[in-house]
């Protein structure tokens, strides 16, 4: 799996491509959060629960559909929350923790078609190294992890975020100088 920080920049990094006037400062931190949230499954551990079971490690809360559900129900208590851009944003940052982990090159791969299908998946392409758990995250093993994400995810989403700004500084320097 990459590590929280790298999960948690996909959704910032889209935030900060579409601005603050399409996904409010409130709605990318949730989004962070969201993303972040389906490796709460390791608690599974503790209590039995197997890895590659259906609500193991990587297993349902790693799925698109988990990720379209959790978003759904958030909107129910989240007012800000309850528009369908809203939905889909929560939607996609949670689904991207599924997503990169199947880029990853280590574990059982992710569950992304539960509840239709338990097979855990890879994609085809698997350039990220799977971050070592507890403190041998602190090792040369963790180095090595976060200069693959860096590389992998990190970039591209730096690059996003500042395609979107630059398109929106365009946008309004175009806007500007109609007005004059």
């Amino acid at each position: 799996m990459p590590t929280i920080f790298t999960h948690a920049i996909v959704p910032l990094a889209i935030a900060a491509a579409a601005g603050r006037g399409v996904i409010s400062p409130k709605l990318a931190i949730a989004g962070a959060l969201f993303a972040i949230l389906p490796d709460a499954d390791v608690v599974g551990f503790a209590l039995g629960i197997e890895y590659a079971d259906e609500w193991g490690h990587r297993g349902a809360t790693h799925s698109l559909a988990f990720a379209a559900l959790f978003a759904a129900a958030t909107a129910l208590i989240w007012k800000e929350a309850r528009s369908i851009g809203a939905w889909l944003f929560l939607t996609l940052a949670m689904a991207s923790h599924g997503l990169l982990d199947t880029l990853t090159s280590g574990g059982l791969g992710a569950a992304l078609y539960w509840p239709l299908d338990n097979a855990r998946i890879f994609a085809p392409y698997t350039p990220v190294r799977v971050s070592p758990i507890g403190m041998d995250f602190f090792s040369g093993r963790g180095l090595v992890t976060i200069m693959s994400e860096i590389k992998w995810i990190w970039l591209p989403c730096i690059a996003l975020a500042l395609a979107g700004w630059g398109a929106r500084r365009v946008s309004r320097g175009d806007a500007t100088r109609s007005r004059l």
